[in-house]
């Protein structure tokens, strides 16, 4: 009897969540309706194509690591370095590419997996170590930060000898086939990355123990499910998106910049707390990061042809956060009531 009624609440508490998440996603969809609304409202260069393409170019970056680090956030840890393990992927790319003269997609690779190597120390020091996520991605931000400049030489990195770098961001596969739809290739990535870590959340087995982790740590383990494994993977991943990001920066600026990247954290983990993913683990949507992403980049943006100051842009952009994470609480204390 009691066994049937265990699986009884299973699930209803999956359906819940499933609920919740799709409010949540919802909420952050109107929300970004509204904002788009009233800027077009109050300025009518909101919706030039120019400034609609500068909003989908300043969504990308922010977008890719959003996506990674929500991975984490549902697992019920958090990211801080991956601002900066971005710089230091974008340097290494610059090192095999422009340095060494190695072929592009060696280069390419070769930035991508430098992300998934620090997000791999991340996971071991965390799962295996056992030292807070906090802590520990704190100082993988100062190494990561660290190794960039010492690389590089505290110079940037040109790829001048390499335009089909530039070319593979700022082309646009849309307007060789739509005349006049310049839209960069930058964004394609973004929503392919997106709709592979949508599958990897929702489809596997690598999803499915990264929200059983976040719900529940200890009752995963005692399940006979290797935590300490998977939580290595979740960081890994995340940091393989750090490094997606960090070829793509390089191949927007045409340069590694090794000096950038501090602070693209926090709009990160902001985009997918104002999407929905809770900071106390358990839940979270690939769709609501992206969302959040979009709200970011048009609020920045709005404000900005609005003339509204920088540092009121920030305070905006923080006040924002503080209400998202509150009203998840406020939600999750209404469903542990209920």
């Amino acid at each position: 009897m009691n066994d049937s009624s265990a699986h009884a609440r299973k699930p209803a508490a999956g359906q819940s969540l499933l609920r919740s998440n799709a409010v949540q996603t919802l909420l952050a969809f109107g929300a970004l309706i509204v904002l788009v609304v009233g800027f077009s409202i109050a300025s009518p260069n909101f919706l030039q194509f120019d400034n609609i393409v500068g909003i989908l170019l300043a969504t990308t970056v922010n977008g890719v690591l959003g996506l990674g680090v929500t991975f984490v956030i549902i697992s019920g840890g958090i990211d801080l370095s991956i601002g900066t393990v971005m710089t230091l992927s974008a340097v290494m790319t610059g090192v095999f590419v422009t340095n060494w003269q190695l072929p592009l997609p060696i280069g390419i690779l070769a930035g991508v997996l430098t992300g998934a190597a620090a997000g791999f120390v991340n996971g071991v020091v965390i799962a295996k170590l056992k030292v807070p996520s906090f802590i520990a991605t704190l100082g993988m931000l100062n190494v990561a930060k660290g190794l960039a400049l010492v690389i590089s030489g505290l110079r940037p990195i040109y790829f001048n000898d390499t335009p089909a770098f530039n070319d593979l961001a700022m082309g646009s596969a849309f307007g060789a086939i739509i005349p006049g739809f310049d839209v960069p290739n930058l964004v394609l990535i973004l929503f392919g990355a997106a709709i592979i870590a949508s599958l990897v959340l929702k489809r596997t087995i690598l999803g499915r123990y990264t929200f059983a982790i976040g719900s529940n740590e200890e009752a995963t383990r005692l399940s006979g499910v290797a935590v300490d494994r998977w939580k290595t993977v979740t960081y890994a991943v995340c940091g393989l998106f750090s490094g997606l990001a960090g070829v793509l920066i390089a191949a927007r600026l045409n340069s590694a910049q090794p000096s950038l990247g501090l602070g693209y954290e926090l709009d990160a983990i902001a985009a997918a707390v104002i999407g929905g993913t809770s900071l106390s683990g358990g839940e979270g949507t690939i769709l609501g990061t992206v969302i959040g992403a979009f709200i970011i980049s048009i609020l920045t943006n709005g404000l900005r042809i609005l003339s509204v100051p920088q540092e009121w842009q920030t305070v905006v952009t923080g006040s924002i956060v503080v209400l998202a994470v509150y009203l998840d609480v406020v939600r999750r204390r209404r469903r542990e009531q209920a």
